[in-house]
């Protein structure tokens, strides 16, 4: 069954949907396989001017499926191929974003969220740390905040989402009214001119991925087949408290 839904495109701008609540669009190997084939397909049509990235439910992405998990790799390559899509990647989100999603939404080049979604990073209650989600993400968020949420997993809402520099817009009403300037600003560049534009503002992101994609998928996974990941991972589908909590 498809965890992506069957794509829409209006005026230039392709949609794409993750659908599959059922596990809150978690970041399973079907779903990073399905989304990769739709990202090359649309920077394959030329009638595509931008991509949208969207979700059905109440979560955006919960981070990485631990009944199903991608393989790291793979992961990395996803969100690598976001940032180097030659197409822009405009993310709308209306629901929640932990973990991996992070990831997803970080590689985006603009984001816009809505009054009810909200954001942590929630690796280290787990055993684990946000290492290769960190290749998008460090480069573009606040440091001091990365510090705050990488360490405590907390918490946060769209606006301070974007005080930090995870998102571009919080929208205090209606995210789609907030993305009708930016999508008509996209229609109106042409696909040189947006292409070119993407390559300077992803280029200190794409060295990154780079220089530290092996290192960091190393380090996730020693930190997955760890004794404390296999006791935070089990809590976490018991839905009980770690060992370790205070």
């Amino acid at each position: 069954m498809s965890q992506l839904a069957a794509p829409t495109h209006d005026r230039g701008i392709t949609t794409l949907t993750l659908d599959s609540p059922a596990n809150r669009n978690a970041l399973s190997a079907a779903l990073v396989g399905e989304l990769s084939t739709a990202l090359d397909t649309c920077a394959a049509d030329d009638t595509v001017r931008a991509v949208v990235l969207t979700h059905t439910g109440n979560t955006f992405c919960a981070g990485a499926d631990l009944t199903a998990p991608p393989d790291p790799h793979a992961l990395v390559a996803l969100m690598r191929q976001i940032v180097a899509l030659p197409k822009p990647v405009v993310a709308r989100v209306t629901g929640h974003v932990r973990a991996g999603g992070l990831g997803l939404l970080g590689a985006c080049d603009i984001s816009a969220a809505g009054p009810d979604a909200s954001f942590a990073l929630t690796e280290s209650r787990l055993g684990l740390a946000p290492a290769v989600i960190s290749l998008p993400l460090l480069p573009r968020i606040d440091p001091r905040a990365a510090a705050r949420y990488y360490l405590t997993g907390e918490r946060f809402d769209a606006a301070e989402a974007a005080r930090i520099g995870l998102v571009t817009i919080a929208a205090e009403g209606d995210v789609d009214q907030a993305l009708v300037p930016v999508l008509d600003g996209l229609r109106k560049a042409s696909p040189q001119g947006l292409a070119a534009s993407k390559e300077l503002v992803t280029a200190t992101v794409l060295e990154n991925f780079d220089q530290h994609a092996e290192d960091l998928i190393a380090r996730s996974a020693a930190l997955f087949a760890s004794a404390e990941a296999r006791e935070g991972m089990t809590a976490f589908l018991e839905r009980r408290d770690p060992a370790w909590v205070l």
